[in-house]
């Protein structure tokens, strides 16, 4: 992932039918958003390579103080309820394993990336809260799915909306706008977007996937949540469940407040309908505990 400019794709469906004003906007917004810092895409790198050793790990993660601070705060929470505080990256490293802290990592960076004040009403907390959960359970669900990375599902459900932070930050009248819209009709707030910028958040997310370099699979999970059958894979269906999961059990970023019924193509991986999924999750109080302490970061 460098910060190279994005070959915008005008001849995307979802884009070509934009007026060429709100195209530019929507281009130059994802093009002002930051690279991931080189620490992360140094451990993403790391934790992909089947010969990286916890000492590499270290080694990047001592060179970042705020990823460190960070580490040592995670493990020392109480949801890790340690009898003795941990003082080292390297034990830190060695007893959450190389997943977590990839999923850390990625975690601070979204975090990093938040706008801290906006005219749109953009509210960071609830924001990140609500992809937290979508996170943590997408990963949970990838494990009874054949074909789904647990972790790249966890990526894919961090980063789902996304694209509300590009617009949030720099269309900030048009994302209230559709907030207002969303609430004012009962309306789900993509669909609010639409009907107010001509393309929802879910493309401009994908946008920024692809400035990214994030695998195409993600990237696709990202453009087409919405419409899922459009991209019938393990990974869309985790995620697409998560983020109405997430929603019922009170974690909702905002907009419209209706829990939607599972798409057909995910309720076939899934086995049921949104409650019998739920259901068979167990208690799923731990998973959200985990995703309190990443929110909070």
């Amino acid at each position: 992932m460098s910060d190279l400019p994005l070959p915008h794709n005008l001849t995307e469906p979802a884009l070509d039918h934009l007026p060429p004003d709100v195209f530019l906007r929507l281009s130059a917004a994802v093009d002002h958003m930051p690279a991931f810092p080189k620490s992360v895409e140094q451990i993403l790198t790391l934790t992909r390579n089947v010969a990286c050793s916890a000492k590499d790990l270290v080694q990047v993660i001592n060179r970042d103080p705020v990823i460190t601070v960070k580490v040592l705060r995670v493990v020392n929470s109480a949801y890790y309820g340690l009898a003795k505080q941990i003082t080292s990256v390297d034990h830190a490293v060695v007893f959450l394993g190389f997943n977590t802290i990839k999923n850390l990592a990625l975690s601070l960076a979204a975090v990093g990336m938040l706008p801290n004040k906006t005219l749109s009403g953009f509210d960071g907390q609830r924001y990140l809260m609500h992809s937290m959960a979508t996170a943590t359970l997408a990963r949970q669900l990838a494990k009874r799915l054949p074909g789904a990375d647990a972790n790249d599902c966890f990526i894919a459900g961090l980063l789902h909306d996304f694209g509300k932070v590009v617009v949030a930050q720099f269309m900030p009248t048009e994302f209230r706008k559709a907030m207002e819209l969303s609430l004012w009709r009962n309306l789900p707030l993509h669909q609010a977007m639409h009907e107010v910028m001509g393309v929802d958040h879910a493309h401009v997310g994908a946008m920024l996937a692809e400035k990214w370099h994030f695998a195409e699979d993600l990237v696709q999970t990202i453009r087409f949540q919405h419409t899922p059958s459009q991209s019938d894979t393990p990974m869309m269906a985790s995620v697409v469940a998560a983020n109405q999961l997430s929603k019922l059990m009170g974690y909702e970023f905002g907009g419209w407040l209706v829990i939607e019924e599972l798409p057909e193509s995910v309720a076939q991986r899934l086995g049921g309908k949104l409650e019998s999924v739920k259901a068979s999750l167990g208690d799923l109080g731990p998973l959200l505990n985990e995703a309190h302490v990443f929110s909070y970061l």
